[in-house]
């Protein structure tokens, strides 16, 4: 079942968000605006942890998960390690998650509408992984730029 490769595939991910925040060398370094690019690694891990623990956690596995979307991209300084269990946090609420979701709901629209258009929740799940390839690359760019 799809359920069972989406499961492998954001723990992977998550592992690989995980191994990126602990490879830069100093906490401060998470948070360092530069030129060109929008978002620091610390805003980019934050807002990764946030949309899942929405998207995935609260709304396919009501966990009472309640995003607050500004503060992810706001927020700074916020200690390493408390990115790591955060990250650690996601991992388990997704797998959780998707080890409950049943061929129907994957086959039905998303509960909520997130892009003006319907769309089933297993294609939102793909796309979802999309997105979080996508930031752990921009996270590997701003983590060597830092250095």
């Amino acid at each position: 079942m799809i359920t069972t490769v989406l499961i492998a595939l954001f723990e992977r991910e998550l592992d690989t968000l995980k191994q990126e925040i602990s490879a830069y060398e100093q906490d401060e370094l998470l948070w360092k605006s530069l030129d060109g690019i929008q978002n620091p690694g610390g805003n980019l891990c934050l807002h990764l942890t946030g949309n899942l623990q929405h998207f995935i956690g609260a709304t396919l596995g009501d966990t009472g998960y309640i995003r607050n979307r500004d503060a992810e991209f706001k927020l700074k300084n916020i200690p390493r390690i408390k990115l790591l269990e955060e990250i650690d946090n996601t991992r388990r609420i997704v797998t959780d998650t998707l080890e409950q979701v049943s061929r129907k709901e994957l086959d039905s629209n998303y509960p909520i509408m997130v892009f003006e258009e319907s769309m089933t929740t297993e294609f939102f799940l793909v796309y979802l992984l999309r997105h979080l390839s996508y930031h752990i690359g921009q996270i590997n760019y701003h983590r060597r730029l830092t250095r």
